[in-house]
């Protein structure tokens, strides 16, 4: 088998929930040994985040922790401690999502593990970063909130609506992934471990890409707007004759090519409707104007012209329906793990050189407990 871009690289998984576990399963799906140190008794919060259930933990938990060891430590206890500080100290990368500063009194804060271990990559998950906002809680349904996501989201004029998964847990772990091997890609060419930090607030705002950009070129709040976007028109959800389809015109040609495809082409020559800056001042006009025209046309029908035309458009589903459009296109979404475990999602990467690793199912909590116990006690 080909080697693996993080084989023989340890990961000491401190981190739970969401943010940090997912981060370090995708570092296994890539080769990492990751090693979970979980509290006795009650593990990762997440094992009791259900329903649903998947054999001994919860759907959730068995999201973001395949192919990792379990290790049951308590930070309180003297010889725990020790063990976790033996694991830091051996392990190339320590990731953990702790109140900042909370780790110190066992000595796993990032300036004492740096001290035993210099070579360590040290990647701290907080919610407002470690100085001012230190103290508060990171939630990720808390920073969509206050950090503008929800004012975004939702119908127009209507409640401020969170997005439908913990989006901001899952982009700051795919921040802390880019982070680790990039301050890998460092160690290997100057010998130097580091502390990286990520902050949910920030990583939100990084990804609030032109809602960020409008506000800071114009000093405007943006508004949610339902399914609509604030600078492109037609893009947004449309009724047809029997369902609801979504439509994504970018430039005036498509345009022109859906307005033909809907039976309505002088739409094209009306000069509300001709350039996307007419069509987003008139936007309620057009909706109406396009909704009339789909009204006598059958949802799927009206995709596979738009299509045919070169319109992406595409009508609204659901999770099942996404899962069985991945498999129609030979996306292979998924990966098993095995009896007792459900499918989980794969790997969202294809590399040219490699394949991600087989996964193995979720650990029970301290199934890897002994060993590790006996491999972390031992000199070396």
């Amino acid at each position: 088998m080909t080697a693996l871009p993080l084989d023989g690289i340890l990961v000491a998984d401190f981190s739970r929930v969401l943010a940090g576990p997912a981060a370090t399963m995708w570092l296994a799906d890539l080769g990492a040994r990751v090693i979970k140190v979980e509290r006795p008794g009650t593990g990762d919060d997440t094992r009791a985040f259900g329903p649903p259930w998947a054999g001994s933990s919860s759907a959730y938990f068995e999201a973001a922790n395949r192919s990792k060891e379990s290790i049951a430590l308590d930070l309180a206890d003297a010889g725990d401690a020790e063990l976790a500080r033996r694991l830091a100290a051996r392990a190339d990368v320590v990731v953990e999502n702790f109140r900042s500063g909370a780790l110190a009194r066992y000595g796993l804060d990032p300036a004492t593990v740096l001290a035993a271990n210099p070579r360590a990559v040290y990647c701290s998950i907080t919610g407002f970063g470690s100085g001012a906002g230190a103290a508060l809680p990171g939630y990720d349904f808390l920073v969509q909130a206050v950090g503008g996501l929800m004012s975004v989201t939702g119908d127009a004029g209507g409640e401020p609506r969170k997005v439908g998964v913990a989006l901001v847990d899952l982009l700051a772990a795919k921040d802390a992934v880019i982070g680790i091997l990039a301050a890998l890609r460092h160690r290997d060419a100057s010998g130097e471990g580091q502390h990286i930090e990520i902050d949910l607030l920030s990583t939100l705002l990084a990804s609030l890409a032109n809602q960020a950009s409008s506000y800071l070129t114009t000093g405007d709040a943006p508004r949610a707007m339902g399914n609509q976007h604030p600078s492109i028109a037609p893009y947004e959800t449309l009724a047809a004759a029997d369902g609801v389809i979504a439509v994504a015109v970018g430039a005036d040609r498509q345009f022109r090519m859906l307005a033909s495809v809907i039976d309505a082409p002088q739409l094209a020559d009306d000069p509300r409707f001709a350039t996307n800056p007419a069509r987003v001042t008139h936007r309620a006009a057009l909706v109406a104007c396009l909704e009339e025209a789909l009204a006598r046309i059958p949802a799927d029908v009206a995709v596979e012209r738009m299509l045919a035309a070169g319109i992406p458009a595409g009508r609204v589903g659901d999770i099942p329906s996404a899962f069985a459009l991945a498999e129609r296109l030979g996306l292979e979404p998924t990966t098993e793990l095995g009896e007792g475990h459900p499918a989980q999602v794969r790997h969202p990467v294809r590399y040219g050189a490699f394949r991600p690793a087989p996964p193995s199912a979720p650990p029970a909590l301290d199934a890897d407990g002994a060993a590790l116990r006996q491999w972390l006690a031992a000199d070396g």
